[in-house]
């Protein structure tokens, strides 16, 4: 497949690579990662300055006019620098909800936030007994005068601890697991009656999770129509899909990259181990899958606006594509470094982690399959 970046893609991304070259070394997700409060606030408005968080925005709110390609350029460059910053809660799926279905009130009032690098969003979307099933709600929304009450508990809410709002999804009619009668809200991350348990995972990111214990929310902070909003947030979370198929194909890129420079410096027997045919060949069949991987996720990229039933398939196409190839380079790669690439020190195994957990993030490969096989 030939693909050619525009000038303006080009520029956005030498600019994301240079940035984060000169501030954002291994040492500094390192600190960032283990320490308080698990994000760095001058990184997040590094980006801003940048235009960053406003590359896939509309120009009126203060945005550049990008799209889905310019995100997949910045969010493969956070993957080879194992940015923790929460990109993809806040822009992808906070500013694409927003901007699909948010009221001009919310526009007018988030999106220059975002742009701006003054607001951070979180998804609250996934529950303890739901699996990868959007639809399996038991947090509720029960109407009340001008307003909803919220109940129930979120998991692993990615970007929580220092989110000032929540997209939160919730049942407002039917029965749980019923396609309709979901309904998404916009939520104060400080509103009374939510409560929190924030902690590190595994890959260095920080989540939360969260209770809802009869939490008004205004009727004006509903997104999109109420009691039909699965449409809304499978697009949504195709969207963040494909941004984290374009950040997990950076962090192969690197895992990949360093294991043929290691292999040319690791001397076994008197000679680099590079020279061993048997290691060139799983060096080569890394190559072949990164390469695949690069086609995946530039095809869902280009996919997300055509029709409903392509940009699923193509987002659990890729989503299966990712989340074998990096199980396939991240285990070679550890190999191939021997008892170094199980240390702590090293990055590989930080970048292994990170690709683990995309794969399982919006639904693993088996459950991707069965999403493509369903699709027909």
């Amino acid at each position: 497949m030939d693909f050619a970046y525009s000038e303006e893609q080009n520029l956005l991304r030498n600019s994301v690579v240079r940035l984060l070259a000169d501030n954002y070394s291994f040492e500094t997700f390192k600190k960032v990662s283990r320490g308080e409060p698990g994000w760095r606030p001058e990184s997040w408005k590094q980006f801003a300055e940048l235009g960053l968080l406003g590359a896939p925005l509309p120009e009126a709110y203060g945005g550049l006019g990008g799209g889905p390609v310019e995100t997949m350029v910045v969010m493969e460059a956070f993957g080879r620098a194992l940015v923790v910053e929460p990109y993809v809660p806040t822009v992808v799926v906070g500013g694409g909800i927003l901007q699909s279905a948010g009221s001009e009130a919310h526009k007018q009032e988030w999106l220059p936030k975002i742009a701006a690098g003054d607001a951070v969003l979180a998804f609250a979307f996934a529950e303890p007994q739901g699996r990868y099933n959007l639809a399996d709600l038991a947090v509720t929304a029960k109407k009340q005068g001008s307003a909803y009450v919220l109940n129930g508990q979120k998991s692993v809410v990615i970007g929580a601890p220092f989110a000032h709002a929540l997209i939160v999804t919730a049942r407002t009619a039917g029965a749980r697991r019923e396609e309709k009668g979901l309904s998404v809200f916009l939520v104060n991350r400080r509103a009374r009656g939510i409560s929190t348990r924030d902690f590190p995972t595994v890959d260095g990111l920080r989540a939360s999770e969260i209770t809802f214990e009869n939490v008004e929310v205004p009727a004006d902070n509903l997104v999109g129509t109420p009691d039909d909003a699965l449409p809304l947030i499978e697009q949504i979370v195709d969207e963040a899909i494909a941004a984290h198929c374009a950040e997990a194909l950076g962090a192969m890129r690197m895992l990949q990259e360093s294991t043929v420079e290691f292999s040319k410096t690791r001397k076994q027997f008197g000679v680099p181990i590079g020279k061993f045919q048997a290691l060139q060949h799983r060096m080569v069949d890394m190559f072949m899958q990164v390469e695949q991987s690069a086609s995946m996720t530039l095809m869902v990229t280009l996919k997300l606006g055509d029709s409903e039933s392509a940009r699923k398939k193509a987002a659990s196409a890729a989503k299966v594509q990712i989340g074998k190839a990096a199980r396939f380079v991240g285990q070679n790669a550890v190999q191939i470094h021997g008892g170094m690439g199980m240390t702590d020190e090293l990055a590989l195994g930080h970048y292994f982690k990170r690709v683990t957990m995309i794969d399982t993030l919006y639904g693993n490969v088996d459950h991707h399959l069965k999403r493509y096989a369903s699709l027909g």
